[in-house]
């Protein structure tokens, strides 16, 4: 990867890092109101938990731009954290802040729908 492209995404990856952690600081829609109505109580929790799903979609989105970044000043970014391959530039333009190669993402994210936790068990059964 070149000096220049690495630069691009540093840019990226920054500009995307000041967004989410301006978006988190915005916690209104997890404060909880009282209603007298029963109704409105299940709509505010409805909408409570919508909020709070949202948040932690994207935190972890944050801490994924955030390992990005921790990546590229160890001079890492663009090798797949598991099997050690270059990471397809096409896919760090679609996802700059990808930790793995596609088909280590993809074991990875077969194995998180079927419920197993640890990423390196799933990634050394999957090999």
């Amino acid at each position: 990867m070149t000096k220049t492209e690495l630069n691009k995404f540093k840019e990226v990856l920054e500009n995307k890092q000041a967004e989410l952690t301006q978006v988190l600081r915005n916690r209104d829609g997890i404060a909880i109101e009282k209603s007298p109505d029963a109704l409105d109580e299940v709509q505010n929790a409805a909408e409570r938990e919508l909020a709070i799903r949202n948040l932690d979609r994207e935190s972890n989105l944050l801490r994924n731009v955030r390992g990005g970044l921790h990546r590229m000043a160890e001079g890492t970014f663009g090798v797949c954290l598991h099997c050690e391959e270059d990471i397809s530039i096409k896919r760090l333009h679609a996802v700059p802040w990808a930790a793995y190669c596609i088909q280590c993402q993809e074991v990875a994210d077969r194995n998180q729908e079927v419920g197993n936790d640890s990423l390196d068990d799933m990634l050394v059964h999957a090999a």
